[in-house]
């Protein structure tokens, strides 16, 4: 994690936290979210505010290492909801 570029503060994630409410993915609310990097590390991301959201264990195990967009069609989960809730949190998170 530490090789891939961790930017991401305890204090950046528990906004992340707040902001989302729930699985970024899913909507769940039970269990422990997980951190998910939207741009997985694989494929050029990096654990920042802007690249990560919670994650539910089986959306985020679902998802493993794949672009999310490709996953979302896949698992027939709302896309367009998703980018445009994503692309709103990262805005307020940056503003804040």
């Amino acid at each position: 994690m530490a090789a891939a570029g961790n930017d991401l503060t305890a204090e950046e994630w528990d906004a992340i936290h707040r902001a989302w409410g729930a699985c970024a993915y899913c909507g769940e609310t039970e269990g422990q979210l997980q951190r998910d990097c939207v741009l997985p590390i694989t494929r050029g991301g990096r654990y920042t505010v802007t690249n990560v959201v919670p994650a539910c264990r089986s959306c985020n195990a679902s998802k493993g290492n794949n672009e999310v967009t490709a996953w979302l069609r896949r698992s027939r989960r709302d896309e367009r909801a998703f980018l445009e809730r994503w692309v709103q949190v990262v805005a307020e998170l940056q503003s804040a």
